[in-house]
């Protein structure tokens, strides 16, 4: 096992990181920029380290001062979290030539399903479903619109190295296309850095589920599930819950078995998810993440398995002890993601937080790294916490949600609270009853 781990990340996730390490008895390294001098991680860290001014680009992605971190405190393992270099092969290489650990999947793993098109050539190949779509990057805007006229409109133009929806325009017919095209490139490139861009069939209604996957590299793979995503804004993921409303057990055991044998075949290391379209019965691969994701605590909470923890010790060499069989799904979970945003327009809220009260009580988590004084930085993204409550059943946790967030308090600046008391009283989000696209219609319509 380690010895002392270097958490390269910061916020939530950091102290996230930080809880596991100290369960499992490891010394713990926290980085820091300038502004989050006084960050909850910082405070509970056994060492901590700054690493640059509150630019991301000088500090959290900075792997020049990264590494220097690790070698001033010893470190021999680093773990990205999400988001920054938690999908940057590069920084995984560089740590490896240094005989520091990175704690994820293989630098191959991650440069593979980093870019879009390769991903979902490998995704085939290893007999995962897939949208479809283009082979591989469009240039020539003939053949995009050759392809477009095979696949058959609406068709999605998107990014090959994106996410987060940059670079991403919905054609609906061959003449949007050309400007699709010319607009998704455009992005593409000031996002990025490359305007490679691919064609997909756009789907009308479609759920996002993501399955949770655990792997040891050495050949040994599990799945853990479904999450549902589906509540989005702009891409962006709002509110997750596990299992979804839309699946039920054969159909969430048979598409679990695709990605998990996927993943032994791969010999996938860590934890990953692979993501999807669902629709009318059918699932349509559209990327895998090779890290944590934010919403991993839904999945935690159904299941009773620490991925944070699963993920040191796999690093660290262990074999997967866990079996498919071994794994038992267990009520229900939902997870909001509070922002320091304005519950209607979602521009940013920074500033000092005045009052801070957070709900408990049974099946109640919350992962945040806030405290009441603290100051919500303008330099990273806005999460302020992520509230997780699991019940028996979808109705028990959905009545322990609306529970929860009458009791959340966060002053004096804006958060999404608001809105997802507004949520937790509509009749489709009761009933389970929505698809990717119905927050910006329930949105648009709020604003008429």
């Amino acid at each position: 096992m380690f010895s002392k781990i270097l958490i390269a990340n910061r916020g939530e996730i950091a102290l996230r990181i930080l809880r596991a390490c100290k369960e499992l008895g490891i010394s713990t390294v926290a980085v820091h920029s300038t502004a989050d001098a006084d960050a909850m991680h910082v405070r509970l860290a056994d060492e901590s380290v700054c690493i640059g001014p509150p630019a991301a680009r000088d500090s959290y992605l900075n792997i020049p001062n990264l590494l220097a971190a690790c070698e001033i405190t010893g470190a021999d393992a680093v773990h990205p979290g999400y988001g920054f270099l938690s999908e940057n092969a590069r920084f995984a290489e560089i740590l490896d030539a240094h005989n520091i650990e990175f704690i994820g999947p293989t630098a191959d793993h991650i440069r593979i399903m980093g870019d879009k098109i390769q991903a979902k050539k490998t995704a085939k190949d290893l007999g995962i479903p897939v949208v479809p779509g283009s082979d591989g990057a469009v240039r020539p805007e003939d053949d995009a619109h050759a392809i477009a006229r095979d696949i058959g409109y609406p068709v999605l133009v998107k990014a090959a190295a994106g996410g987060g929806g940059r670079g991403m325009k919905v054609a609906k017919t061959e003449a949007d296309l050309s400007s699709a095209l010319s607009t998704a490139r455009s992005e593409a490139m000031a996002a990025f850095g490359d305007d490679a861009l691919y064609i997909e069939k756009y789907l009308g209604k479609p759920r996002h589920i993501e399955i949770q996957v655990l792997g040891d590299g050495k050949g040994n793979a599990i799945h853990l599930g479904e999450r549902d995503c589906s509540l989005q804004r702009r891409h962006q993921k709002i509110l997750e819950e596990a299992p979804s409303p839309a699946l039920n057990t054969e159909q969430r055991n048979k598409i679990g078995e695709v990605v998990a044998s996927a993943m032994r075949k791969l010999k996938y290391r860590g934890v990953g998810t692979v993501e999807f379209l669902y629709e009318n019965g059918e699932f349509y691969f559209i990327e895998m993440n090779t890290r944590l994701q934010v919403e991993h605590p839904v999945t935690e909470m159904i299941t009773g398995i620490d991925l944070v923890n699963e993920q040191i010790r796999i690093a660290a060499g262990g074999s997967l002890e866990i079996e498919q069989s071994d794994i038992r799904f267990e009520g229900h979970a939902i997870e909001c993601r509070i922002n320091a945003e304005d519950p209607r327009t979602f521009m940013p809220s920074p500033g000092t937080i005045t009052y801070y009260h957070t709900p408990g009580g049974l099946g109640v988590r919350v992962d945040s790294a806030v405290y009441q004084g603290y100051k919500i930085p303008p330099y990273y993204d806005s999460m302020i916490g992520k509230l997780i409550v699991h019940g028996r059943n979808r109705v028990e946790c959905m009545m322990r949600l609306r529970r929860c967030l009458d009791e959340f308090v966060v002053d004096e600046i804006k958060s999404t609270l608001p809105l997802f008391r507004d949520l937790v009283d509509n009749q489709d989000i009761a009933n389970g009853q929505y698809d990717i696209h119905w927050l910006e219609k329930y949105l648009s319509d709020a604003k008429d």
